[in-house]
C-alpha cells in the first residue's frame, strides 16, 4: 500500500520535490522579533498621528508658534515644578523661628537631641537685669530672620543650680551636641552699648548663622563712638571758652 506524504512537512524528500518545482514552497514563517518590531511600527504611527514627522524646516510659522508656545510652557512648568522643591525644602528645613523658654528637664531633649545639622543658640538670663532683656529682645528678632536655627533661653539657676548673676547674660552655642562657642558676661556683649548687628555678628562668628554682613559692625560702631565722643569733648571745650570770656568780661 503506497502511503502519501503530507507535503507541507519538513523532509528531505519534500526540500527536494520543492527545489525541482514539484511541490511549492512554503510560505515564510514571521519571527517573534519580526512580530515585535511590526507591533512596535504600528504603535509609534498611531502615537504621532502620521506616518512622517515633519521636519522644522517643513512647518509653518503657525505651526512653529505653537511649538514655541508649547515648549515654552514645559519650560516654565518645569521651572516651577523646580522652584517648588527648592521652597518645600527651606520650608521643611526652617522649622523654627521663635525664642523658645526651657527647663532642666528640657536641656536634653532640647539641645542634645536637637538633631543633626541643626544649630542650638541658649541663653542664660534673670529677669531684672537690663542687659539680659536687651540680649532677649534682640534674639527674638534674630530667631525670625535665622529659622532654620534653634533659639532657646532658660532662667540662669533654673538651667545651672547657682549660677552667678556676675556671669549673665550668656549664651552657649551647640552644633550637633558639641559645645562651639560661649559668650559668659556682660563685658563680652559690649553692656548696654550692644546693637542687633553686633550681636547677629557674633552669632555668624560661631557659624550659628549665615548673616549677610560682610564686616565686624562693633568697628564701625567703635569709630562712631569715638568721633561723637571727639564732638562731644569740643562741644564741652567751646562751651567753656564761652564762659570764659563772659566771666572776662
Amino acid at each position: 500500500m503506497l502511503v502519501m506524504q503530507n507535503p507541507n512537512e519538513d523532509t528531505e524528500w519534500n526540500d527536494a520535490l520543492r527545489r525541482h518545482g514539484i511541490l511549492p514552497q512554503k510560505e515564510s514563517e514571521v519571527t517573534e522579533d519580526q512580530l515585535v518590531n511590526i507591533v512596535e511600527e504600528t504603535v509609534q504611527r498611531k502615537t504621532a498621528g502620521l506616518n512622517v514627522v515633519k521636519a522644522y524646516e517643513d512647518m509653518t510659522l503657525d505651526e512653529l508658534e505653537e511649538l514655541e508656545d508649547e515648549e515654552d510652557e514645559r519650560i516654565l512648568l518645569q521651572y516651577r515644578q523646580q522652584r517648588i522643591a527648592e521652597i518645600q525644602k527651606v520650608q521643611k528645613a526652617s522649622k523654627f523661628g521663635d525664642v523658645r523658654e526651657i527647663s532642666a528637664q528640657d536641656y536634653v531633649d532640647e539641645v542634645n537631641r536637637a538633631g543633626k545639622g541643626v544649630w542650638v543658640i541658649l541663653h542664660l538670663y534673670k529677669a531684672g537685669i537690663p542687659l539680659c532683656s536687651l540680649v532677649n529682645q534682640y534674639l527674638t528678632q534674630l530667631a525670625k530672620k535665622f529659622p532654620r536655627t534653634k533659639f532657646l533661653k532658660s532662667v540662669s539657676t533654673t538651667c545651672i543650680p547657682n549660677y552667678p548673676d556676675k556671669h549673665l547674660p550668656t549664651i552657649f552655642i551647640y552644633f550637633e551636641e558639641d559645645m562651639k562657642k560661649q559668650y559668659v558676661g556682660p563685658l563680652m556683649f559690649g553692656g548696654m552699648n550692644l546693637k542687633i548687628d553686633e550681636l547677629e555678628w557674633m552669632l555668624a562668628e560661631a557659624g550659628a548663622v549665615k548673616t549677610e554682613l560682610e564686616d565686624d559692625p562693633r568697628k564701625k560702631h567703635k569709630i562712631h563712638d569715638v568721633m561723637t565722643s571727639s564732638l562731644r569733648q569740643a562741644t564741652v571745650r567751646d562751651t567753656d571758652e564761652d564762659d570764659d570770656d563772659e566771666d572776662d568780661d
